[in-house]
């Protein structure tokens, strides 16, 4: 089975009264347990605490989706004791044993792949297409690291030395930590997890605070999957107070982090701060500030529908998220004219309530509260164009918004705002929107719009990010098809989802042997 070709998950139709039945369903089951608590995982035991975690659902702030065990310090030496305990045994275990549950795991989220959806929605407010891309990630996930191990743990060929048998192979590294967020809580904690320990290592895995329910989920799949117990342990608690602790224990020996570049910087130094046998190795994906440029020979409303969905799609919570538009003066005023109109037709509601919804609420509300601080300072140097203000709903709806006249040195056009807030940019040239596109700390995702394939060539050689589209939006990477990750303040280009994304799990061990022969009688030496 770790022969075959690989395939990315076939997605759900939800034009299929069918799905849209068992979709309802799930959500209807998962509205039932509200109020459920959840344990830690430690070892293989289910630990309680004392306080809480209220995992609240942002469309609807009075819900409790959950109550989640909420670790301290103790649970951490705890967890990273029962990870190295099980290190001894995983590290050692063959490739193709460690790879069997990881694609048992990827059948479980299939069968559950409902469920999911249901807690995705009501958890963190992902409409049903975007959960639906997010459970097939997931599934990828599994599927693809773990034919990839196979071939990653094989010998790899060296140049021959007569007289000697050298080899060169892959080890583990030890016990990591995998610090997960909450605007992708299923499909990128199974990528990081699933590469760690796949590759022979144990983690201890802190999820954020906004999606424990998600990681709880996740764990009794985990271990219904057949991981032994200490491979994967679950510490929810507060970030900064848990994640410190983790990331800084002297037995942690890499921490693997998507999140914001303040979170990332702050993770580097501490990492690299704390005294080890070793140089902890930092896995980071931080965050984007991405643009879209449409060139004078864009096809407008192809650009226009890539543009939508990589803007604001999941409310623009994503770090590949467009949050610059690179206008050609030349199309600038009708383009413009276009995205308007048709960000009026983009239908606003609870997430869980109907397929066809597409604006739902932001993660919770200090995001909120961001957001339209954002909004505000954009108001006083820019041009409203649509939307900017919170919609009448009882969660943390924000409309989506639309600036126009924005200068490229603004705070609107250097700032990773993660909302729904999009700044456009009038360029005269194609040389000079990939000059502005590559002024700025990140580096993560970039997309061109245009039918002149010399400015597609330029673009392929002077656009500055780890993922380039072309005549595509910016968003929607595929394990396998996009690997994913970028350059500068994005991150240390990982490349999740890409046929080097082990080596971020393992390290080189070259062995070489002096070949024994017999002497031959008469000859001397």
């Amino acid at each position: 089975m770790f022969f075959t070709h690989f395939r990315n998950e076939p997605l759900v139709d939800f034009s299929q009264e069918a799905n849209q039945a068992k979709a309802r369903a799930a959500i209807d089951a998962a509205m039932a347990a509200f109020g459920r608590e959840y344990p830690a995982l430690i070892g293989e035991q289910r630990v309680t605490t004392p306080r809480m975690i209220a995992s609240i659902c942002p469309a609807r702030p009075d819900w409790t989706v959950g109550r989640v065990a909420s670790c301290g310090p103790e649970h951490v030496g705890q967890a990273v004791r029962a990870a190295e305990d099980a290190f001894q045994d995983w590290a050692f275990t063959e490739v193709e044993r460690r790879a069997e549950p990881l694609l048992r795991l990827a059948g479980l989220i299939r069968r559950d792949r409902f469920e999911f959806l249901a807690l995705l929605g009501l958890e963190i407010g992902k409409d049903w297409f975007e959960a639906e891309a997010e459970i097939g990630e997931a599934i990828d996930f599994c599927d693809y690291y773990a034919r990839l191990a196979v071939h990653h743990f094989r010998f790899q060929p060296l140049s021959r030395m007569p007289g000697e048998e050298n080899t060169y192979s892959y080890i583990p590294l030890g016990v990591g930590a995998v610090i997960s967020p909450w605007n992708f809580p299923l499909a990128i904690l199974v990528g990081m997890t699933a590469a760690a320990v796949v590759s022979g290592n144990t983690v201890v895995v802190k999820p954020s605070s906004d999606t424990p329910v998600i990681a709880c989920k996740l764990m009794d799949l985990i271990l219904e999957a057949g991981f032994p117990p200490g491979v994967v342990n679950l510490v929810p608690g507060p970030g900064g107070e848990l994640g410190d602790c983790l990331v800084s224990h002297p037995k942690v020996r890499f921490v693997t982090f998507t999140g914001s570049a303040e979170v990332g910087l702050r993770i580097h130094g501490l990492a690299g701060s704390t005294r080890k046998r070793w140089l902890t190795r930092l896995v980071a994906e931080m965050g984007g500030k991405n643009a879209i440029i449409v060139d004078a020979s864009a096809d407008l409303d192809e650009a226009v529908r890539g543009v939508i969905r990589s803007a604001y799609g999941f409310q623009g919570q994503k770090c590949s998220a467009c949050s610059r538009l690179l206008l050609h003066e030349a199309v600038h005023d009708r383009f413009l004219e276009i995205l308007v109109e048709r960000m009026k037709e983009l239908p606003a509601g609870d997430p869980w309530s109907d397929p066809c919804v597409f604006t739902g609420p932001v993660a919770n509300r200090a995001a909120f509260d961001k957001i339209l601080r954002f909004i505000e300072a954009g108001r006083r140097e820019s041009t409203l164009l649509a939307g900017g203000a919170a919609i009448d709903r009882p969660g943390h709806f924000i409309a989506p918004t639309l600036f126009g006249g924005v200068k490229p040195g603004s705070a609107l056009a250097l700032e990773e705002i993660f909302g729904p807030v999009l700044a456009a940019i009038r360029v005269h040239s194609f040389a000079e929107a990939l000059q502005v596109a590559n002024e700025t700390d990140y580096g993560l995702t970039g997309a061109v719009f245009a039918r002149d394939p010399a400015l597609l060539d330029q673009a392929r050689r002077r656009f500055h990010c780890g993922n380039l589209y072309l005549n595509r939006g910016c968003t929607g990477a595929m394990v396998g098809v996009h690997p994913f990750g970028g350059f500068n303040l994005s991150g240390t280009d990982s490349k999740a989802g890409g046929p080097d994304y082990l080596l971020n799990f393992t390290q080189g061990k070259t062995v070489a042997e002096r070949v024994q022969y017999v002497r031959t009688p008469g000859i001397g030496l």
